[in-house]
């Protein structure tokens, strides 16, 4: 069973720079895309960042230019560096993982969240 344990989150003041890690085990690394969600108060769910295996990167609008996403094969991990962070950046923000083969097998797992809050 893949486990993803999420890491780096708190306060930051605006502008300031945050990095969020997670931690994959529990399957092998290279058969996921992995990927940033956040949620914040009242909102839907939404993808702030993904990547695949070999590198490929997609971001949301809002987000891009300010956010790097990344990932090392070696330790199992994906990074999330944030940069020029702003108040509109506060939720929950959580790892997801899932399998390249997902319309066949539906592997795909979330992490528990962690919270990232800028002030103002």
């Amino acid at each position: 069973q893949v486990q993803l344990v999420e890491s780096g989150g708190g306060l930051v003041q605006a502008g300031g720079p945050l990095r969020l890690s997670c931690a994959f085990s529990g399957g092998l690394f290279a058969r996921y895309v992995m990927g940033w969600f956040r949620q914040a108060p009242g909102n839907q769910r939404e993808l702030v960042a993904r990547i695949t295996s070999g590198g490929s990167t997609d971001y949301a609008d809002s987000v891009k230019d300010r956010f790097s996403i990344s990932r090392d094969n070696s330790k199992s991990t994906v990074y999330l560096q944030m940069n020029s962070l702003n108040s509109e950046d506060t939720a929950v923000y959580y790892c997801n993982a899932r399998s390249v083969d997902y319309w066949r097998d539906g592997f795909d797992y979330w992490g528990q969240g962690t919270q990232v809050h800028v002030s103002s």
